[in-house]
């Protein structure tokens, strides 16, 4: 039994060494995010991408008359991205986290919600200053059904939603393999309802929904390898209303490493 217990503990200290593929992985999103930004900002009024952001307008843009953004999916989406969700993930989910012992993921939660949705997000709309849709009454476009803010490039929402998937993935534990299958579907399915909803409205156009997405995964990962070991910390702590679940493993020691190598 002890050189069981002794096999299990140096896994658990490998858990703390950081995932290169990761940090690879975010550098290239936000690389790509970076090159989009300098293509809009080189013209902020027909990017490069216009020419596909204009048959995408046509075809999901709806006029003013449409029943779709009432309806309640598209209004989640709406909200995701605006007060309620920022509640959420700045307030009750780091709280939630705090309660079960786990004020080091309440961190990482908090971390990257003033990284992305408010640090990447407004500062690029405000460098690039790209136009929103507008109206046009020839071509029968219409401009945002909603209230909006400055600039169109990044979707904030997008930027948001691309958090909210990376930031969950974060906080379920490597050994709930099909808790993180349902979610990678599920977080699938976000990313386009977040991309169709933007679009559906005329708040954004194709490509600055697509470029949140990128941005704002790119920084949630980047903040994920770096707040690695307290993460991995954090999961192998058991809950405190949970005394027979999610054990402690212990820590490895210079002995058990010994008869591990053996």
């Amino acid at each position: 039994m002890t050189d069981l217990a002794s096999a299990e503990a140096v896994p658990a200290r490998h858990h703390a060494v950081r995932p290169r593929p990761m940090l690879w992985t975010a550098f290239g999103l936000l690389v790509a995010f970076l090159l989009l930004a300098v293509g809009v900002l080189a013209a902020p009024e027909s990017p490069w991408t216009q020419a596909v952001d204009d048959v995408w307008r046509r075809f999901a843009g709806v006029d003013p008359a449409s029943s779709l953004p009432g309806t309640a999916v598209a209004q989640l989406f709406q909200h995701l991205g605006q007060l309620p969700g920022a509640v959420l993930m700045m307030l009750l989910l780091p709280l939630v986290l705090v309660a079960v012992g786990r004020w080091r993921s309440a961190l990482f939660v908090i971390a990257v919600q003033l990284a992305s949705p408010g640090m990447l997000s407004q500062l690029t709309k405000n460098l690039v200053d790209r136009p929103r849709p507008a109206d046009d009454a020839a071509a029968g476009l219409f401009g945002p059904l909603v209230p909006v803010d400055h600039g169109s490039f990044p979707s904030g929402h997008a930027v948001s939603m691309a958090v909210i998937i990376v930031t969950v993935f974060a906080l379920i534990p490597a050994s709930a393999v099909w808790a993180r299958r349902i979610w990678a579907v599920l977080g699938a399915f976000l990313a386009v309802g977040m991309v169709w909803q933007r679009t559906l409205i005329n708040a954004h156009w194709l490509s600055d929904a697509g470029a949140g997405l990128i941005g704002g995964a790119g920084v949630a990962l980047l903040l994920w390898w770096a707040f690695w070991p307290q993460l991995a910390q954090d999961h192998r702590r058991p809950v405190w209303f949970l005394p027979h679940g999610n054990s402690s493993i212990p820590a490895a020691t210079p002995e058990s490493q010994e008869k591990v190598n053996r």
